[in-house]
């Protein structure tokens, strides 16, 4: 027996995969999917497939694609439950294809460009050389650090903070059942790119004053994005460097922000916020936690993530602990939602600890 006919299962199936060498080949060959994916998000499969379906000759002339091998694609596509076919000669677009359309409310669209975009992947792909070194992998791989390259090649930034918007938007909600603001006015949201957190929480407190502070080129989206929640008349944009200064506010917002940095880097940034709370501040950090060794979720890839391509890491409760005293902050809370994520509030470590506030 031939090791593709012993227990294969292929990257993606639907199937289960039987025994460890099914599963092992499933993971070898995951990679695959990653760029199916992108793919089918790059070339606009799922609009072209929506409804009615069309035939790969029909996709092929709308992107300008080889005809032979958009049937290709398309077979492969259907093999991952991507879309179905009757006949061999339609494709029709699957519920789980959806997910990236254009006009689809919470698209993951972006995500999946992200996903198999240049500045993420071939980091990853230099993954042994970051745990023989114990250094970030994009400068090797790129010529430039991660946010230096984004600098520099603006289609890439574009998808970026895209994919960091998409990801804020099915977050937002969920954090912002479990934060309360009751009694504050400023919020700014630091390193918040699009600005989609901050303008929920608009959304939920029609007192509250919004702000995102991040670089000059993230404006235009955030302001656009304001404007379409309907709170751009309580809401700004700051452009500038959160290693420098960053704008006062009664609450400062850091989501997924501490992740992409070295532990001396976040306490810079940390110092920089509490200096810039008002009197009775506080400020919400909003990461994933590492738990310990051998439970299974996102959090340890993550991590990898990470190595890969930044200088940062996930980090542990009492990690965070040691950045907050670290930067003169005391912690109050930790509060989990609904998703994976976790909301650690703190305060200056001369202010009283108070009563925890992120449970409305």
């Amino acid at each position: 027996m031939t090791l593709f006919e012993h227990d294969f299962v292929a990257a993606g199936s639907t199937e289960p995969p039987v025994g460890d060498t099914g599963r092992m080949l499933q993971m070898t060959t995951a990679y695959w999917v990653t760029q199916v994916v992108r793919t089918a998000a790059e070339l606009h499969i799922a609009d072209h497939l929506h409804a009615t379906g069309a035939t790969p000759a029909q996709v092929a002339e709308a992107e300008s694609l080889d005809p032979d091998s958009t049937f290709r694609f398309l077979r492969a596509c259907a093999s991952l439950g991507l879309a179905t076919s009757a006949d061999g000669e339609r494709f029709v677009g699957t519920s789980l294809l959806d997910t990236l359309r254009t006009d689809a409310p919470d698209s993951l669209r972006d995500l999946a460009l992200w996903g198999g975009a240049e500045s993420h992947w071939l980091p990853w792909g230099r993954l042994t050389d970051a745990v023989r070194t114990g250094t970030t992998q994009a400068e090797a791989a790129l010529g430039v650090s991660f946010f230096d390259w984004l600098a520099t090649v603006p289609g890439e930034a574009e998808v970026f903070t895209n994919a960091m918007t998409a990801m804020t938007r099915s977050l937002a909600h969920h954090l912002a059942d479990v934060i309360g603001l009751e009694g504050f006015e400023v919020v700014v949201d630091v390193g918040g790119a699009g600005g989609n957190l901050v303008q929920t929480l608009m959304q939920r407190h029609s007192g509250l004053t919004g702000v995102v502070f991040d670089l000059p080129h993230v404006g235009p989206e955030a302001d656009a994005s304001a404007a379409g929640l309907g709170v751009a008349d309580r809401f700004t944009f700051v452009g500038g460097d959160f290693f420098d200064e960053v704008p006062p506010g009664d609450v400062h917002l850091l989501k997924f922000v501490l992740h992409d940095w070295d532990d001396d880097s976040c306490v810079r940034i940390l110092r920089n916020c509490a200096e810039a709370l008002n009197p009775g501040g506080r400020l919400l950090v909003m990461e994933l936690l590492v738990d310990k060794a051998g439970r299974p979720g996102l959090e340890p890839l993550m991590d990898l993530n990470m190595l890969a391509l930044s200088s940062g890491r996930e980090r542990s409760l009492d990690e965070f602990t040691r950045l907050f005293r670290r930067a003169g902050l005391t912690p109050v809370a930790t509060v989990p939602s609904a998703s994976r994520v976790s909301v650690l509030e703190a305060v200056p470590a001369q202010a009283p600890p108070t009563t925890p506030r992120p449970v409305s």
